[in-house]
C-alpha cells in the first residue's frame, strides 16, 4: 500500500514539473510553476496571514496569468487528444490531472488577495483613527484658542463705570474742586487717586445742581398755581365776550366781516371724515397764510352727519344676508325684492358718501375758476372729485377744435404723471366690488367722481399697494397743498389761453406773443390754412408718424391736431400733438411737406432738422407773459422754417423758380449733412446753422 501512495507522489511530482528540455511554447510559464511547487515545503510552516507579507502582490499576479495560461493548454490539448481516437489514455488523464492542480493554485492566489485587502482594510482604518485623533485634537486647541482670545478681547473692551460720566477736564478740576477734594499733592503722582478724587467732586457738583432743581421745581409749581388763577378768571369772561359778539352782528354785516360764518364752518368741520377734516384744515390754513383767492367752504347735511357712525359700517354680506331672512320670517305680505333691486341697494351701499363734502374754489386772476367738490366713499375709504369750470367774462370759449379742453373728464387728466383718476388707489376696492357682484370702478366715475391721487394727497392718505391705507396725516396733506394749489390755477390758466389761441387758428391767424416777436423776421411768405381736431387713430394710421408712436412720444390721452400751411405749390401738413401738462410739456411737431414729392424726417435730413428747431429749441419761445402761448409762438417759428427750407432748396433744371429767396442767409447749406440755416440773428436779421 505505501509503494502505491509513493508511485502516486512521484507522478504528481512528474506532473507538476514538466521537462524543461521541451520546445513547447510554455516553457516558461512551467518553470514559474516550479518555482512555486519548488516554495510548497516552505508554504506548509508558515501561516497564511505571515505568508502575504511575504509575497510580492506582482509576482502573484504573474503566478496568476502563468496558471491560467497553463489551464487554458491544459484543456486545449485535452480537446485535440480526444478528437484524436489514437489518444494514449494515460497522457489524457496527465493533462487533466495538471489542470486540475491549477485550480489549487488559483484558489491560493484568491485566499492570499483576500487577506491582503484585509490588511489594507484594517491600516486603512487605523490612519483613519489616527486623523481623526489628531483632528479632534486640533480642533480643542483652536476652541482653546478661541476662548482666550475672546478673554482677551473682553478685557481689552472693558469698561468702568465711571468712564461713562463725563467728567470736567483735570485743568478745571484744580481749579475748582478745593484742596481737601483735589488733593493735588497725592493726586498729581497717582492717577488712580486723581480719577477718585474727581469723581468725588462730581458727586459734590451733581447734590448741589440736585438742590437748585428742587428750588425751581418749587417755583414752577407756584407759578403754576398763578396761571391756573388766571385761567380761571380767563374762563369766566367767556359769557362776557358772547354777549359782546352778538351785540356786535350789525356792525359785522355792515363791515363785511364773517367771524361768525368762520366759526359755524369750524364747528360743522367736526363732523367731518377724517380725511376730509385734514384737507379742509390744511387748505384754510394754506388759505390764511399764502392764498386769498382760495375759497374753503364746507356743504351738506349736517343732522345726517351728527347721526352718521362712520365707525361702526355694517358688513355687506351680513346685511344683506339678515335681510333676506327677515323677508323669509317676516308674516306681512310685502313683495319679495328682485335680484335687481337688491343688487342697486349694494351698489348705493359701497358708492355710498359722506353727507358733508369740501368745496374748494380756485380763482384766477381775470376771474375764472374751478369749483371743486371733494367727497368721501365710507365704505371704500377714498376721496373722490367732481370739477366744474367757470369761465371770466373776457374768456373765448367758442372753439371748435377745442371743445373738450373745459371737459370736467379731462381738464385735470395728469395734473401729476401718469394720475387719470380712472381706477381706485386703494387696492382693495377692487376685491370689494367683485365681491359685491359689481363691474369695474371706472364704470362709477359719473355718479362718485374722480378719484385722483393728489385728492387723496390732500386729504393725507397713503395707499401702501396691497397693504391698504395708513391714517389720515396732515403732514402728507401740508407737503403737497401749496403745490397742487399752484398746478390747479396753472391748469385752467393753459387751458383757457389754450382755448383761445385755438379759436384764432380756426381763423387761420396766429396770435404770436410781444415779448418774442424779435425772434421772427417781418416777412413770412407761408401761411396757415388749415387747423382740425384729429384723433389718435388718426395720427397711427399716417406712415410717418410711426416713429413717434414707437418711441411713446405720442400716446392716447394727448390731443391731436392737424396744421396744414402753404406757399405756391408747396404744403406742409403737420401732426401737433398736446400733452394734457401743456405749456409745462411742449407740444410736438411731426412734418410732412409735399413738394413735388412727399418729404418726412423719415427721407429728408432737412425736414427733421426742422423738426429738431420746432420741437427742441423752444426755450428761446417762452417769455415770462407769454408762458401759456408757447403753441402759438412754436407754430410762427414753424412758419419761418418752412419759408428757409423752401428758399434754400435746390431746384432741378427743369423745374419752375416759384420760391424766390426773401431772406439773407450767409450759407445755404453747412457741414456734411449740408444743414440749413434755420437759425434767425434778430440783430443782424440774418439766419444761420446751429
Amino acid at each position: 500500500m505505501s509503494k502505491e501512495l509513493d508511485v502516486k507522489d512521484k507522478k504528481k511530482k512528474r506532473l507538476l514539473k514538466p521537462e524543461i528540455t521541451s520546445s513547447s511554447p510554455d516553457m516558461k510559464k512551467t518553470k514559474s510553476i516550479d518555482s512555486l511547487a519548488s516554495k510548497e515545503p516552505i508554504l506548509f510552516h508558515m501561516e497564511e496571514e505571515e505568508e502575504v507579507d511575504s509575497h510580492d502582490p506582482h509576482d502573484d499576479l504573474g503566478v496568476f496569468k502563468t496558471s491560467c495560461d497553463i489551464m487554458r493548454a491544459s484543456v486545449s490539448d485535452i480537446n485535440k487528444l480526444k478528437q484524436n481516437k489514437e489518444a494514449n489514455a494515460e497522457e489524457l488523464e496527465e493533462k487533466r490531472i495538471n489542470a486540475s492542480l491549477q485550480f489549487v493554485v488559483l484558489k491560493k492566489l484568491n485566499r492570499l488577495a483576500h487577506f491582503r485587502c484585509r490588511k489594507v482594510r484594517e491600516g486603512t482604518s487605523e490612519a483613519k483613527q489616527r486623523i481623526d485623533q489628531y483632528h479632534l485634537q486640533l480642533q480643542n486647541l483652536l476652541y482653546e484658542a478661541m476662548h482666550l482670545q475672546k478673554e482677551i478681547t473682553k478685557c481689552l473692551e472693558f469698561k468702568s463705570k465711571d468712564e461713562e460720566i463725563e467728567l470736567v477736564s483735570v485743568g478745571d478740576f484744580y481749579k475748582e474742586a478745593p484742596a481737601d477734594i483735589s488733593k493735588p499733592e497725592l493726586t498729581k503722582k497717582d492717577k488712580h487717586q486723581r480719577t477718585l478724587a474727581r469723581l468725588d467732586w462730581e458727586l459734590e457738583q451733581r447734590k448741589q445742581l440736585a438742590s437748585k432743581l428742587k428750588e425751581a421745581q418749587t417755583q414752577r409749581e407756584d407759578i403754576t398755581q398763578e396761571i391756573k388763577t388766571k385761567q380761571d378768571h380767563l374762563e369766566s369772561l367767556q359769557p362776557k365776550l358772547q354777549s359782546i359778539l352778538q351785540a356786535t352782528k350789525p356792525v359785522q354785516g355792515y363791515l363785511g366781516m364773517q367771524y361768525d360764518e368762520v366759526c359755524e364752518q369750524h364747528e360743522t368741520a367736526y363732523h367731518l371724515p377724517r380725511p376730509l377734516y385734514v384737507l379742509y384744515m390744511q387748505a384754510s390754513a394754506y388759505k390764511e397764510a399764502c392764498d386769498t383767492q382760495l375759497k374753503v367752504t364746507i356743504e351738506g347735511d349736517i343732522d345726517a352727519a351728527r347721526s352718521l357712525v362712520t365707525t361702526a359700517t355694517p358688513d355687506l354680506d351680513e346685511e344683506s344676508d339678515s335681510d333676506q331672512e327677515e323677508q323669509e320670517t317676516s308674516k306681512s305680505k310685502r313683495r319679495r325684492k328682485t335680484v335687481e333691486a337688491r343688487q342697486t341697494d349694494k351698489k348705493a351701499k359701497v358708492l355710498r358718501k359722506h353727507p358733508l363734502s369740501v368745496i374748494l374754489d380756485v380763482t384766477t386772476r381775470d376771474g375764472s375758476s374751478l369749483h371743486l367738490t371733494f367727497h368721501y366713499l365710507l365704505v371704500l375709504q377714498i376721496i373722490t372729485v367732481n370739477v366744474k369750470v367757470n369761465c371770466g367774462p373776457d374768456t373765448i370759449t367758442n372753439s371748435i377744435s377745442g371743445g373738450d379742453l373745459l371737459s370736467l373728464d379731462s381738464i385735470l387728466n395728469e395734473l401729476y404723471p401718469g394720475d387719470h383718476g380712472k381706477t381706485t388707489p386703494n387696492q382693495a376696492n377692487q376685491y370689494e366690488l367683485v365681491k359685491q357682484g359689481m363691474h369695474e370702478f371706472s364704470e362709477y366715475l359719473c355718479e362718485v367722481g374722480r378719484p385722483y391721487m393728489w385728492a387723496q394727497w390732500l386729504g393725507g392718505l397713503q395707499f401702501l399697494g396691497d397693504n391698504g391705507l395708513e391714517k389720515a396725516k396732515s403732514s402728507v396733506s401740508a407737503s403737497y397743498m401749496q403745490q397742487t394749489i399752484k398746478k390747479l390755477r396753472r391748469r385752467i390758466k393753459s387751458r383757457l389761453s389754450l382755448l383761445q389761441q385755438l379759436a384764432s387758428l380756426e381763423r387761420n391767424s396766429i396770435p404770436v406773443s410781444s415779448d418774442v416777436l424779435k425772434n421772427f423776421p417781418a416777412k413770412i411768405l407761408s401761411h396757415v390754412t388749415s387747423w382740425q381736431r384729429s384723433t389718435f387713430e388718426d395720427f397711427a394710421s399716417l406712415p410717418y408718424t410711426r416713429s413717434a408712436i414707437s418711441t411713446d412720444m405720442a400716446r392716447e390721452t394727448d390731443m391731436f391736431f392737424t396744421l396744414t400751411m402753404e406757399r405756391g405749390s408747396a404744403k406742409l401738413t403737420s401732426q401737433v400733438i398736446i400733452t394734457p401738462d401743456y405749456p409745462a410739456v411742449a407740444p410736438m411737431f411731426v412734418v410732412n411737406i409735399t413738394w413735388q414729392t412727399d418729404r418726412n424726417a423719415g427721407n429728408d435730413i432737412h425736414v427733421k432738422e426742422l423738426e429738431e428747431e420746432v420741437n427742441i429749441h423752444y426755450e428761446e419761445l417762452v417769455g415770462r407773459k407769454s408762458q401759456g402761448q408757447l403753441l402759438s409762438n412754436q407754430l410762427q417759428r414753424l412758419l419761418m422754417c418752412f419759408d428757409v427750407y423752401l428758399e434754400t432748396e435746390s431746384h432741378d433744371v427743369s423745374s419752375p423758380v416759384e420760391i424766390p429767396k426773401e431772406k439773407v442767409f450767409p450759407r445755404t447749406a453747412r457741414g456734411p449733412n449740408r444743414k440749413k440755416p434755420y437759425r434767425y440773428m434778430p440783430d443782424l436779421s440774418i439766419f444761420i446753422q446751429r
